[in-house]
């Protein structure tokens, strides 16, 4: 059975529209009420990223939810991975949160995490969506669920990211520029590295329900730059709109991306004899990463695209750390989930026991050229994989061997292919994906 509703990560949309529209989330909030929240009155807690359309979601999911008999407890803005850790330390049945990470804020999402602080597998999203298509009843008044709001929830969070470092780290005398991209970071994020002691710069902390990633944010990463610049900052710190993404700016301007991140963790983890097997990277994940984790023998693999895929590889491995370019990171021994203020610190700890740069520590990493080129065409997912396309792909693969790689992959969201060349020379990699590109417009299927 294949799932109707549920994308890679949760259920989102443009609100208003099928599915993020309030008869729906009422009837998900029962559904996922029926589902996860079993036993007697069970307990849902409930977080949101500062989208204006949050306080509708918010208040239809509680009401489906009661309706099934559970209980709720409003987190108010949190960011993703907040939920996650609360949800598991309070003992709650599963979380919501209301969010589309880093989309415009007239997208919307809603996203899950069991009792333990993961994502559902498919068996519950399927079991949820088997749920939807069944008439919408309401238990007796004497079981309908409670609803209370949670006021220290960002008091509990900051402290479990203070935790994920050593008692005596400390950021004193280093100037840091956060931006916050005006999402569920933006009043817990500046407490935490302000306790930490950092003279810290903030900017999108001014939520307004509709300047979400509005231009800040890690998806606007040159606006970090800007001020790191303008400031002289030794380092810029940038989330995305529910706080599960970091992207940073080392104090030459320069932007470091997921890749270079998950580099610096992995090499410092290494040195430190802390490194529990190997890295999980993407099919996106640059060519340089896997070069540099080879010149280091650390062992590389990659994964769909998607932090989902990259949790699937780190469990079935028992390794810790993961992660993609977008600056989604996973340390698994610190969190379940993909956590952008807890990764900045797993960074920013490198910088602080061994006194270099982020520039310093990041140039150990070359990034390689990259060139991707979107096919528009009929088929995608078929187009992909035939024989011409693949073969041409083979041999272009075979003549970079040791210094590039392909990959054609057709688009989740759009009719198009993506075809992607990477290697040495920036140059013969647009030459070679041109070509691809080219053998890609006119497979037959």
């Amino acid at each position: 059975m294949s799932r109707r509703h549920f994308g890679t990560d949760g259920i989102r949309g443009k609100v208003g529209k099928s599915p993020i529209t309030p008869d729906f989330c009422l009837r998900l909030g029962w559904a996922v009420g029926r589902v996860m929240a079993k036993s007697g009155n069970g307990h849902v807690l409930i977080g949101k990223d500062t989208r204006i359309s949050g306080y509708m979601l918010e208040s239809v999911l509680e009401s489906g939810l009661s309706a099934a008999g559970a209980n709720v407890t409003l987190l108010g803005p949190m960011p993703t991975p907040a939920v996650a850790y609360l949800t598991r330390t309070l003992r709650a049945d599963a979380g919501i949160v209301i969010s589309a990470s880093h989309n415009p804020y007239y997208d919307n999402g809603i996203k899950f995490f069991d009792g333990d602080g993961n994502k559902l597998p498919d068996a519950i999203e399927l079991e949820i969506e088997s749920q939807l298509d069944r008439d919408m009843t309401c238990v007796d008044s004497d079981r309908l669920g409670r609803a209370a709001h949670m006021d220290d929830a960002s008091g509990r969070y900051i402290e479990f990211c203070k935790a994920t470092v050593s008692r005596g780290f400390n950021l004193r005398g280093m100037r840091i520029v956060l931006d916050c991209a005006n999402g569920a970071t933006y009043h817990v994020a500046p407490r935490v590295f302000e306790e930490l002691g950092a003279d810290l710069i903030t900017f999108g902390n001014e939520p307004s329900g509709t300047n979400i990633n509005d231009g800040v944010g890690s998806t606007y990463p040159d606006y970090l730059a800007s001020k790191v610049a303008e400031y002289r900052a030794d380092i810029g710190i940038a989330f995305d709109g529910d706080g599960d993404r970091v992207i940073m700016v080392d104090h030459e301007g320069a932007i470091v991306d997921g890749d270079q991140l998950l580099y610096v963790m992995a090499a410092h983890r290494k040195a430190t004899n802390k490194l529990n097997g190997g890295v999980v990277g993407t099919v996106m994940s640059n060519f340089g990463l896997e070069r540099a984790f080879e010149d280091l023998g650390i062992d590389f693999v990659r994964a769909a695209v998607g932090d989902r895929y990259v949790l699937e590889q780190l469990r079935e491995r028992k390794w810790e750390l993961g992660g993609e370019s977008s600056g989604h990171l996973l340390a698994l021994d610190l969190s379940t989930t993909g956590d952008a203020i807890v990764s900045a610190l797993q960074v920013l700890v490198p910088i602080v026991e061994r006194g270099k740069t982020l520039a310093e520590l990041s140039k150990g990493m070359q990034k390689m050229p990259q060139t991707m080129i979107n096919v528009k065409i009929g088929s995608p997912k078929e187009v992909a994989v035939c024989s011409e396309v693949t073969t041409a792909a083979a041999a272009i693969d075979k003549k970079l061997a040791g210094r590039g790689r392909t990959l054609i992959r057709p688009s989740g969201t759009e009719p198009v292919v993506r075809v992607m060349v990477e290697g040495d020379d920036a140059a013969e990699v647009r030459t070679i994906a041109e070509e691809l590109a080219d053998v890609v417009r006119v497979a037959k299927i």
